[in-house]
């Protein structure tokens, strides 16, 4: 999805009764909406600080497009494209819709002020014929291809983060997994509003009966979404991080949802308290602690739906995901545990995002970041 000046976004279809053609042409009219001028009275402008292009990975069987994020330099004295940069790798939100040019504030801020080269995944789109397994791929694909060929890229292989928000942020985790498994060490993960289940089980949380139509349609949305996601006959399980056999050895997480809709202000869902208070047994860290700040200062960050809005105020996660990735990113990499101490610390920040944290004693630099949301409980351990 290229940029373009000026677009009118369509009306939200009717999810239960959208055809293959139907999705085709609104994935198009909202996605040049998102990639608009226009669109960014909603998202924010870039930081000029950064560099924005498309690129194309030529990847086994296929060339995928990414936009790429680098910080521009500061002084006359600075080389005119930095190197051994910390890299993320980025996935935007959406699922079945969704553009990586949706993310232009938040990726820009990143590569500016931390700095870091940002490289965001423009997937394969859920669609009949293209389900999440083939999205999943791409997030994957993209991630060992740059760090296979950091050099090239200006980038530092052993400062590599993965980000994503909602679908985008499920993709990432999957990332992670995979990243375990092939011996890829990542030095951090930043979920918001993921997706953690896709299995039949997604619509069984209270709150998804509870808010199925109200503040948006909801529940439509999600069975489209799920329908897309996993086709009759695949493995649900395989592409849920909620159900992952093994979540051991995974880059530490941030992990970020809202606990109350910013259009309409309303108590915090008292259920993502009552999930906080079962993470020691969720994280499956023996003898671990966990701590849920005041879910009354928890904000929002935007709609965690698949394929809902990307809307992402100028003061919203980008601050706070900027403040917590640049510890872990930094030249003295991940921050540290004294042995034999616990001690968990908040992500809260300005913008009263809040998170638990989970840390082990005795284990250095491990440290466990989960929060729990009606969707599921998205959690990753070391």
């Amino acid at each position: 999805m290229r940029d373009s000046t000026t677009a009118i976004r369509p009306p939200e279809p009717d999810f239960s009764a959208m055809t293959t053609a139907e999705l085709l042409d609104y994935r198009d009219a909202e996605n040049r909406f998102r990639a608009s001028g226009a669109a960014r009275t909603l998202l924010g402008e870039p930081h000029a600080g950064a560099a924005i292009d498309w690129q194309e990975i030529a990847l086994p069987g296929r060339d995928l497009p990414v936009r790429v994020y680098r910080p521009t330099p500061a002084g006359d004295g600075e080389p005119a494209v930095a190197t051994r940069l910390p890299l993320v790798v980025h996935v935007h939100g959406g699922g079945f819709v969704g553009t990586a040019a949706q993310c232009d504030w938040t990726s820009s801020h990143l590569a500016a002020r931390l700095p870091a080269l940002v490289v965001s995944v423009e997937h394969r789109l859920l669609a009949p014929g293209s389900p999440l397994a083939d999205a999943a791929d791409d997030g994957w694909d993209v991630l060992r291809h740059v760090v296979r060929n950091a050099a090239r890229w200006g980038a530092d292989p052993a400062r590599v983060a993965v980000f994503g928000e909602s679908c985008g942020a499920l993709i990432s985790a999957l990332a992670a997994i995979r990243a375990r498994e092939a011996g890829l060490e990542l030095t951090a993960q930043v979920l918001v509003n993921p997706v953690t289940d896709v299995t039949d089980t997604m619509l069984d949380h209270p709150s998804t009966t509870e808010y199925a139509y109200s503040p948006t349609r909801a529940l439509p949305l999600l069975r489209f979404f799920r329908r897309l996601a996993v086709p009759r006959g695949a493995d649900a399980r395989a592409v849920s991080p909620l159900y992952a056999d093994d979540l051991s050895g995974l880059a530490p997480a941030l992990v970020v949802v809202p606990t109350r809709d910013g259009r309409r202000p309303r108590p915090p869902l008292r259920r993502t308290a009552a999930r906080g208070r079962h993470a020691r047994a969720a994280l499956r860290i023996p003898r671990s602690t966990a701590r849920l700040p005041d879910p009354a200062r928890c904000g929002t960050t935007g709609r965690g739906r698949p394929g809902g809005d990307p809307r992402v105020p100028p003061h919203g996660p980008g601050e706070v995901t900027e403040e917590r990735m640049s510890p872990a990113l930094g030249p003295d990499g991940p921050p540290g545990l004294p042995p034999g101490r616990n001690r968990p610390r908040s992500a809260s920040g300005p913008t009263g995002l809040g998170d638990i944290d989970a840390a082990v004693p005795g284990t250095g630099a491990q440290v466990a970041r989960a929060r729990y949301s009606d969707h599921g409980i998205a959690l990753t351990a070391p």
